[in-house]
């Protein structure tokens, strides 16, 4: 299969495989081990037939439980599948209607600090902590195929644990955050045309505003995060080390199994 960013999914968005990425120390990411998503629930035969070429061999759902209910994924042919929920409820609103969002947020600024808010708690929840734990505990044992990893909309659980894994193998910080505002650019055409659709039909601009706020992403958010783990750690490698306890040598066996 060839080496893509953007896999040509039609019935999902921001499937974006992330092989290819540089490290510090001069190896990159190998190709077709490591992939970040939005949901499965829609995929067609022909979208499983491209996630079956690369092939993925985990699908990790971090979605909270009335998503997967409401939304299972449609699980690739060669992939065993496990639900990590990084928090009980959809903390990120991402699966969430208008009338629902309006009713929480009613100035233009409530969607902007909901997100730094989930950043905060996405470092401190127990239950995130939980899953990110499980997470690297699956990428250690993923010997062959890709590790298919994705929530909702694919940018904020999923945008985090893209953070976790790319630091811990050893990707420059400026990368990582190229990579997090990435998914504005692959969902635009889709943001702006739900935003403009949510126009035509009466939403205020506050609902507005807020629903943009919600559906991408921004330096601020994942900085909120980064901020947090500087405070309270020190920085990342002291986190994954005391926090999500994962050991020097694991880190050594990741980047074994993940980089060229």
């Amino acid at each position: 299969m060839a080496n893509q960013r953007l896999l040509p999914i039609k019935n999902g968005y921001n499937f974006r495989d992330l092989g290819g990425y540089p490290t510090a120390d001069g190896h990159q990411i190998k190709w077709h081990r490591l992939i970040r998503t939005g949901s499965l629930a829609r995929l067609d035969q022909n979208d499983l037939t491209v996630l079956d070429n690369i092939p993925i061999s985990l699908d990790i759902d971090l979605r909270a439980p009335d998503e997967v209910k409401k939304d299972p994924d449609r699980v690739p042919s060669q992939a065993k599948y496990y639900h990590l929920p990084v928090f009980e409820a959809d903390e990120t609103d991402a699966s969430h209607s208008d009338e629902e969002i309006a009713a929480q947020m009613q100035q233009p600024g409530n969607g902007y600090h909901h997100m730094l808010d989930v950043y905060h708690r996405m470092i401190t929840t127990p239950s995130a902590k939980q899953a990110y734990q499980k997470l690297f505990n699956l990428l250690l044992n993923n010997e062959h195929g890709a590790l298919l990893f994705h929530c909702t909309a694919g940018k904020d659980r999923t945008g985090m644990a893209a953070y976790l894994i790319l630091s811990a193998l050893g990707v420059e910080q400026k990368i990582i955050m190229e990579d997090y505002l990435l998914t504005n650019t692959v969902t635009q055409d889709f943001r702006n045309h739900w935003l403009q659709d949510m126009r035509n039909h009466g939403a205020s601009e506050e609902l507005v505003t807020n629903r943009a706020a919600l559906a991408s992403v921004a330096p601020d958010y994942l900085n909120t995060a980064i901020k947090n783990i500087t405070q309270t750690y020190g920085n990342i490698n002291q986190y994954l080390n005391n926090y999500l306890d994962i050991t020097p040598t694991e880190i050594k066996d990741l980047r074994k199994l993940y980089l060229d």
